[in-house]
């Protein structure tokens, strides 16, 4: 479970694992073995400004995808085989105006900004990951088995709906003040990307883990036989 702590500036990993995984330190990105509860759950998704910190020994910590510039490290760190990576993000990039656009508001702007955040770093780790693979590839198996490299197998689940235009369908249960500030921000109407990041309602909840479940289970047999090393 990754927090970014507030002190340190970097993102902390705390696990629970088998006694010979050791503790990792990276540039402003560390693993540190802990006994998981429910502190670290709701530090690791504790948005800015929209969350409380939660306190885990010393330090304030929050959500922990602000600081976390290699979201795969910390299953490899623990001995992971394969990865199932699951995105909120689905990869039909938005296309070019047709037309002049108007100059940006301070919502759609904060809503890039959190997006970048959030989003981006997955994609480019994905990218990393990808080309050290090729890399591998190019050695020899003998001399793999010395350096103790492996190709790291993964396999993708994205969302086959932009999730805006879910947040699109259900913001007449976004709260009032909520509604206010984006109103106020110029994020309602024309860029729904930062009110998805705000609308935390058990309805929409619901749709995107519904959401999920259909794109899982339109995968099934390929997930099966991925997680089953196939």
């Amino acid at each position: 479970v990754t927090a970014s702590g507030y002190s340190r500036a970097a993102a902390i990993s705390f696990f629970q694992a088998a006694p010979d995984v050791e503790d990792w330190e990276r540039a402003r990105r560390s693993g540190t073995r802990a006994r998981l509860d429910e502190r670290h759950l709701l530090a690791s998704a504790a948005l800015p400004f929209i969350f409380p910190a939660e306190l885990i020994g010393n330090e304030f910590f929050g959500d922990g995808g602000m600081r976390m510039l290699a979201p795969l490290s910390p299953a490899i760190h623990l001995g992971a085989k394969r990865l199932l990576v699951i995105s909120t993000r689905d990869e039909k990039p938005d296309p070019p105006p047709t037309a002049p656009v108007p100059y940006p508001s301070l919502g759609e702007i904060g809503g890039y900004l959190l997006d970048t955040i959030f989003m981006d770093t997955l994609n480019a780790d994905l990218n990393r990951l990808r080309r050290i693979n090729r890399t591998i590839e190019l050695v020899d198996e003998d001399q793999r088995r010395r350096a103790g490299l492996q190709v790291m197998a993964t396999r993708v689940v994205r969302p086959t709906r932009d999730l805006r235009e879910v947040t699109h369908q259900h913001v007449g249960q976004i709260p009032r003040a909520v509604r206010t500030l984006l109103r106020a921000l110029g994020g309602w109407g024309r860029d729904w990307r930062m009110a998805s990041y705000l609308l935390f309602e058990s309805v929409y909840c619901k749709e995107l883990i519904r959401l999920g479940y259909e794109d899982g289970m339109a995968q099934r047999d390929e997930l099966a036989g991925f997680l089953a090393g196939d």
